[in-house]
């Protein structure tokens, strides 16, 4: 069963997603509070697949939300609602460790899209750990079946989504590629946000990879292009 952990404090809003994600086959469970929503994650014993959080909620907050979840797995996949004229709320929230985010107000379809693609990337991750192969670049290894990246021996946690940046990477050493693609590659065909995300991830995936992320030397930006992973 496909479970979405919604976390909401208006009452009115949440029943509204609850509402349209049972509609296309979702099993969805209700918090109304960041603090309710550990709590339900902690005792849950089926597990979920997303989680849908809301920024701006009182107590725990949505970003302090994340960094609990993350704290806790890198497997689940987060969705962050924030206010359409809140940048920085998108920034934080996917530096925090969150996988994509929808601006309110959405539709039904939006929503339903967003919930749709991360769902597919979610279950494909969990498909492909049965492959127990590695790829090897340099110091680094990439570990398909556990999901893992090393570093000169080194464990480095990645999300869903980072772990597939790095994956797309590996296996286009020292190529140039553009925003786009990477978008299109990791985040799927049909997604329609902004080519931004992948900045943001590439920012956070420097400060856990390069040993100077102001001065990077293997994810390296191609300007006017993408980037381009420096395989040694």
């Amino acid at each position: 069963m496909k479970r979405i952990l919604i976390v909401e404090d208006e009452a009115a809003i949440r029943e509204f997603e609850a509402i349209n994600l049972n509609r296309v086959g979702y099993e969805t469970v209700e918090a109304g509070s960041g603090e309710e929503a550990l709590e339900i994650f902690d005792s849950d014993i089926k597990g979920f697949d997303i989680a849908l959080i809301d920024v701006m909620m009182p107590g725990m907050d949505g970003f302090q939300l994340v960094k609990e979840l993350r704290a806790r797995t890198v497997t689940l996949g987060i969705i962050m609602l924030t206010a359409k004229s809140q940048e920085m709320d998108k920034i934080s929230g996917l530096m925090l460790g969150a996988d994509d985010y929808v601006t309110k107000p959405f539709s039904p379809t939006e929503l339903l899209a967003r919930v749709d693609s991360l769902y597919r990337r979610v279950s494909a991750n969990s498909r492909a750990a049965s492959d127990n192969g590695k790829l090897i670049s340099g110091d680094f290894e990439l570990d398909m079946r556990r999901r893992t990246l090393s570093k000169g021996g080194k464990g480095i946690e990645l999300t869903q989504v980072e772990f597939q940046i790095m994956e797309y990477f590996f296996t286009n050493p020292d190529t140039p590629i553009s925003r786009h693609d990477i978008l299109k590659k990791v985040w799927g065909e049909n997604y329609f946000g902004e080519e931004k995300i992948v900045d943001v991830n590439i920012r956070r995936l420097r400060m856990k990879i390069e040993d100077n992320p102001s001065d990077p030397k293997y994810i390296v930006t191609v300007w006017g292009m993408g980037y381009k992973w420096n395989a040694y």
